[in-house]
């Protein structure tokens, strides 16, 4: 099991929870965005789910396909449904209200907020009231090789997530090894943390469900996680104790309001709403005669190099492979369908699986 591509197991866990999530459950959540690689500047996580209204997910697309970020958001939810003076209208954001008209002006040229100059002033007026629409968020931190050395480097990190509450629930995701009592479940990891074993063997082998799919991805819940109470206060861990008998200096950390957790929370799902997590071919070369995609678990579309016979991942797949070849450009002149050639249709059908998680747009 050692040295398995853990990109290419981040890619699978993503496309079980998407078809899966919740797991153990007889039907998949409906209106649910899986992302990967989110955070903060001091944690990042492997895979997010968000669970979602379903109509206010629906709702979310009036305002288009990318990010509202930190600034943008202040404006659109606090704009009001009649004209009214920026100043007025909007709360102090604690920075100068120069950067809040910016927002403004970038707001009006996305079509997503109403402005108009009335007496030398700038007025703006809501086109749609922006919905409630996160309802959880849940973190999965992806192993695919939880070697005790592993699980002691991991549990720190699991450690901040359960103080800080900025995730309602975080799991550890490995693989199933088949034993009677999963590894897993000895290591020393936070009890508050869920943990989950993946059938990874099941797919390298390509094992037939006999319904004509190779590989579907399935997982089984070991431990169940704790809720965390992320509408108070967090604990925000800023620096440990070095390992060791002779330190015996405490933990520096500080308190997070509930009210930034919420709005870390509302920026990040706004990210993964942007990208979703097929926005890996944005950092690959598609346009590389060896770049394909095979289908697996359950039909998920994951990336492989034919001139390695293998999944790469996005370090490895980039201009500065040896193996690395553009398409020959008759490639790209063959028309219907694959218009733009293959590495193209690659982007666009990756795209429009994406789509399919943003109802609405």
């Amino acid at each position: 099991m050692t040295g398995r591509s853990e990109f290419t197991f981040e890619l699978l866990v993503c496309a079980w929870a998407e078809r899966k999530w919740p797991p153990e459950s007889t039907s998949a959540s409906p209106a649910i965005i899986v992302a990967r690689q989110l955070g903060t500047k001091r944690r990042r996580w492997d895979t997010l789910i968000f669970e979602c209204d379903p109509d206010g997910l629906r709702d979310r697309a009036k305002f288009g396909s990318e990010r509202l970020d930190g600034d943008l958001l202040h404006v659109i939810r606090n704009a009001p449904p009649d004209w009214q003076y920026y100043r007025d209208a909007l709360p102090h954001p604690g920075y100068p209200w120069r950067y809040v008209r910016k927002s403004i002006h970038r707001a009006a040229d996305r079509g997503i907020l109403e402005t108009r100059k009335r007496r030398n002033r700038i007025e703006i007026r809501r086109k749609w009231s922006y919905s409630d629409w996160l309802r959880r968020v849940v973190a999965i931190e992806n192993k695919p090789d939880l070697t005790a050395s592993a699980a002691r480097a991991l549990t720190p990190q699991l450690e901040y997530d359960v103080a800080m509450g900025l995730a309602d629930e975080v799991w550890v995701a490995t693989t199933e090894t088949g034993e009677r009592f999963e590894p897993v479940l000895f290591e020393d990891l936070p009890v508050e943390v869920g943990l989950l074993t993946v059938d990874y063997e099941s797919i390298e082998r390509g094992d037939s469900t006999g319904d004509g799919v190779s590989g579907v991805l399935d997982a089984t819940v070991h431990w169940y996680p704790r809720s965390l109470e992320t509408d108070k206060p967090g604990t925000r861990i800023l620096e440990r104790p070095t390992i060791g008998d002779g330190d015996a200096s405490a933990a520096r950390f500080e308190y997070v309001d509930p009210g930034e957790k919420t709005a870390t929370r509302l920026e990040i799902a706004e990210r993964a709403y942007e990208r979703g997590w097929r926005s890996y071919v944005e950092t690959m070369r598609p346009d590389c005669r060896y770049f394909e995609l095979r289908s697996k678990c359950g039909g998920a579309l994951l990336p492989w190099c034919r001139a390695h016979d293998r999944s790469q991942n996005a370090r490895e797949c980039s201009g500065g492979c040896p193996a690395f070849e553009p398409e020959p450009p008759t490639w790209r002149t063959r028309g219907w369908p694959i218009e733009g050639g293959p590495g193209q249709g690659v982007q666009q059908l990756l795209e429009t699986q994406r789509e399919r998680q943003r109802p609405g747009l």
